[in-house]
């Protein structure tokens, strides 16, 4: 048998390169973040997080969501998200139990569920917070007692009736308030306006009008501190009506300045993108998660394996010392 040598050289010249050369790139993973609602500060700082995140991680994370904090819409995101295949889902609920069906349908289809701001509705595999809870809820409604001279009326805003962790810790700060202050009452049902400055607003100017005893208002929701400071610096009321809650430090810092707005507390909505998009990318490595955890950045977490729920304690207290200068 005969060999053409020219021939089988160049087939393993040719074997060789095409040895050396991959066959394909490796593709990163798709981690898409679901926001409540785009367009306002708060979600806009959380994705600074998830692309700091992508960029150290070298992952494709980002996030996406409606204009509108309306759960059906949320529905329609991930819809999208399980038919586009994204590796992992990770979303803020503006309503568990309205998100429990979808999110089971992308956790069937192979994609990693995590959620934020839903400890107490285990929807997704795991669940990140970047405070504890109960200690958040009391610390605002200490900061309110405090303004208040603990005593006289007082309402609690959400962002809907329906957002798991704003109600959670409208029910924590309602049940230690009549446990610690007595003397404080509150005037209304929580009112599910805070996540929109000009409800938080006309709200504010309602309550004061038809509650001469109203003393003081918690916004848990990071646009109603600000809806109600508007209020109170309309009617110069800061002085009869004292306002705590989360917001943003930028926003709330000629607020806080004025006295408006009493005390902001919160933590870093970066910290939480960050944290979302790291865990992500862990179990997509096929990584278990321990409690042992621990997040760059945010140090070593508090796994609770048997509900679900991790935990950073960062409380962020925001004063007019410190508004300015926090750098969000």
């Amino acid at each position: 048998m005969k060999f053409n040598l020219a021939l089988l050289n160049a087939c393993v010249i040719s074997a060789c390169m095409f040895a050396a050369t991959p066959s394909f790139a490796a593709t990163p993973y798709d981690i898409a973040v679901v926001a409540k609602v785009t367009g306002i500060p708060w979600f806009t700082r959380m994705e600074v997080g998830v692309k700091e995140a992508a960029t150290k991680l070298n992952v494709n994370a980002y996030e996406v969501g409606a204009s509108t904090p309306d759960p059906a819409q949320q529905v329609k995101v991930i819809e999208d998200l399980i038919a586009k295949k994204v590796d992992a889902i990770i979303v803020v609920p503006n309503d568990a139990k309205v998100l429990e069906p979808v999110l089971k349908k992308a956790r069937d289809a192979g994609i990693v569920v995590l959620t934020n701001e839903s400890p107490d509705q285990r929807i997704g595999q795991w669940d990140i917070e970047t405070i504890d809870s109960q200690k958040y809820a009391e610390a605002n409604m200490d900061a309110l007692a405090a303004s208040m001279d603990k005593k006289g009326g007082y309402a609690i805003y959400v962002g809907s009736l329906t957002v798991p962790l704003h109600n959670a810790w409208a029910d924590t700060a309602i049940k230690y308030q009549k446990e610690k202050y007595p003397e404080m009452h509150e005037v209304t049902s929580r009112l599910p306006v805070a996540e929109s400055i000009d409800k938080s607003y006309s709200s504010t100017l309602d309550l004061m009008k038809a509650h001469p005893d109203l003393k003081g208002i918690i916004g848990f929701g990071s646009l109603g501190p600000i809806g109600a400071g508007q209020a109170i610096q309309q009617k110069r009321a800061k002085n009869k009506v004292a306002v705590v809650g989360i917001a943003m430090p930028a926003q709330a810092a000629p607020y806080l300045m004025r006295g408006d707005i009493k005390k902001v507390l919160l933590w870093d909505p970066k910290d939480a993108g960050f944290a979302l998009v790291s865990l992500a990318n862990q179990m997509l490595q096929g990584k278990a998660v321990t409690p042992d955890l621990t997040i760059d950045g945010l140090g070593k977490a508090d796994v609770n394996m048997q509900t679900g729920v991790i935990r950073f304690n960062r409380i962020l207290e925001v004063t007019p010392d410190n508004a300015k200068s926090l750098g969000f």
